[in-house]
């Protein structure tokens, strides 16, 4: 005898009300458009103080309209996704307009001229010049501070996740995060009481040395989360294959950690390559270029941009916009190279 199975296609009546998907995009604009009537009552006429008043109103409309449908539990998640969209929003607002700022008014004379040529016998005041001579001095004090930097702070790492134990361990941990909030400015005076001490004069090698101290810490601590990442069964496997322990490092911990190790290189290097002060007292800028970066003075892009703005006058001011273009042109693409890298050298899944 068989048996019939009855299904109910009955749909559940233990849903609550919900709000459309539309709801957050509608709710934004009555926000916005109650925000500029409100500023515009008030006598406001900031677009930034529109902005604060249409966010308070988006999370405020938000939770009191999914109270009513949704209750409180949802009203609550929805008001805790509208405060990360409104964080996101004021995140992103002044970096888009900075960098629009900077790209409408950096065009002016951004040109292969302008990138080919140094400032020569061209004054402040006058129309022309470039930064050829700014854009080599900055490459070669960023690189040798590179070539420093990254692999001192490499080892410190590996030293203080492989081996560190003990006192010199915490010492080393310790000045490590000294050396993170140290102002750029201490690490230049610091060079200079040696350069005094030496009687030495200005050259592009002392701000390296300057910008490898700044450098540093923070390839180590990127490095350091980077090899804790690092299975440990990955280690003990090694080991017991009878590998020492060094060979473990180099040929399995670092290999699977390179992308990670790369990245945070590379955003140290963006990091010191917008440093102004150490570059000031160090290497003191130069309108011709200056190839050597152990003799003379040279200049640098931060520096260049530093001594155009104060010139007050209109030429320089457009030299100054178009350097700091490049500069963030720069910036963006050792960012994009690094997870490039990271991409590139991350390990892949099996099966792929």
């Amino acid at each position: 005898m068989s048996h019939a199975v009855v299904t109910d296609k009955r749909p559940s009546t233990l849903r609550g009300a919900s709000l459309p998907k539309w709801f957050a995009w509608a709710t934004a604009a009555g926000s916005l458009a109650l925000a500029v009537g409100i500023g515009l009552a008030a006598g406001l006429h900031s677009k930034v103080q529109w902005g604060l008043i249409a966010s308070i109103l988006f999370v405020l409309g938000t939770y009191v309209i999914s109270t009513k449908v949704e209750g409180k539990r949802q009203a609550k998640d929805r008001v805790a996704t509208s405060v990360v969209w409104v964080a996101f929003l004021l995140a992103v607002v002044p970096l888009v307009s900075l960098v629009w700022t900077t790209v409408s008014r950096g065009v002016k004379v951004l040109d292969v001229y302008f990138l080919t040529h140094s400032m020569g016998v061209v004054t402040d005041t006058e129309v022309g010049g470039g930064i050829n001579h700014a854009i080599i001095g900055t490459a070669q004090q960023v690189g040798l501070a590179t070539l420093i930097g990254a692999p001192i702070g490499v080892l410190t790492a590996i030293y203080l996740v492989e081996y560190g134990r003990g006192k010199l361990a915490k010492s080393v941990t310790f000045f490590v995060d000294v050396m993170t909030g140290i102002p750029s400015i201490v690490a230049g005076l610091f060079i200079l009481s040696i350069m005094l001490i030496l009687e030495m004069s200005y050259f592009g090698f002392a701000g390296s040395l300057a910008l490898a101290i700044l450098m540093m810490p923070v390839v180590v601590r990127s490095t350091e989360e980077m090899l804790k990442l690092v299975p440990n069964e990955l280690r003990e496997a090694s080991l017991a294959l009878g590998v020492p322990k060094w060979r473990t490092i180099i040929k399995v911990v670092v290999p699977t950690s390179i992308g990670g190790i790369t990245t945070g290189i590379m955003l140290a290097v963006a990091r010191i390559a917008g440093e102004t002060a150490p570059i000031l007292l160090l290497v003191f800028g130069a309108d011709f270029i200056n190839t050597n970066p152990f003799e003379g003075a040279q200049q640098a892009l931060p520096l260049y941009i530093y001594q155009q703005y104060g010139a007050g006058e209109a030429a320089a001011y457009d030299r100054a916009w178009a350097a700091s273009l490049v500069l963030i042109a720069i910036v963006m693409i050792l960012n994009l190279a690094a997870r490039g890298i990271a991409r590139w050298k991350a390990p892949k899944a099996a099966g792929r």
